[in-house]
């Protein structure tokens, strides 16, 4: 059996660096769905408003291996301790396909596109296939009460966030909204803490340097990205 994406999503993040663990963690990150051509036809679409979120089934694009491991080391666990790929969300699978919640914030009309859905709290890189999209029902998908796991034996960690206002005056308010809240989720790899340690996130247009220190992460410079 073979599958083809039925869209793709375009977002800020042009790297796997800073991109959330989780969708719905940085709410104020926005992305734009663009259905495929043979997909462009609005009856697709027809009640699709209605809904507050949507399920995305897309491809870890840039997660493509050509053997796959029957463990990882989640990022969770601070990846020291392993568990079984059918236990965690690594990108890492045998069939690299990843599941994530978005809000709905709207429908888009036809600008030479397609209607186009616009989305927010999506955890994905720019470009990823889009294979499948299904409305999140309430009453079937949030069970209250569900468990965590391993993931309940750790409190989410979250950093300050001291971003100096000469720095944020480059982005857009919308702009510094969502970057915020991804540098707040932390994006190092759990095993790195040097705060001496000078780190870059690619946003947009621009290229964020911080450094980490205890709670503590301290925006040093803001550039603009020199191919935009």
């Amino acid at each position: 059996m073979t599958i083809e994406p039925i869209a793709y999503i375009y977002t800020d993040f042009k790297e796997k660096f800073g991109i959330p663990r989780q969708s719905g963690q940085a709410p104020s990150l926005r992305g734009r769905i663009v259905l495929e051509p043979a997909y462009r036809q609005p009856d697709a679409l027809r009640g699709i408003e209605g809904f507050s979120h949507l399920w995305l089934i897309f491809d870890f694009s840039k997660a493509h291996r050509d053997e796959w491991s029957p463990t990882v080391r989640p990022p969770r666990l601070g990846g020291n301790r392993r568990v079984g790929v059918f236990a965690s969300r690594s990108p890492f699978r045998p069939n690299s396909l990843g599941l994530s919640c978005v809000e709905l914030i709207g429908v888009e009309p036809d600008n030479g596109q397609g209607m186009t859905l616009l989305v927010g709290g999506a955890d994905l890189l720019d470009g990823t296939p889009i294979y499948d999209i299904k409305p999140y029902l309430p009453y079937a998908d949030c069970k209250e009460h569900a468990t965590g796991g391993y993931t309940d034996e750790v409190p989410r960690h979250r950093l300050h966030v001291e971003f100096p206002r000469n720095l944020a005056a480059a982005l857009s308010d919308e702009a510094y909204a969502a970057a915020s809240e991804c540098l707040a989720e932390d994006p190092r790899p759990s095993y790195q803490d040097d705060p001496e340690r000078l780190y870059s996130m690619r946003f947009a247009a621009w290229d964020i340097r911080f450094r980490v220190a205890d709670d503590l992460l301290t925006v040093v410079a803001v550039d603009q990205e020199a191919d935009v």
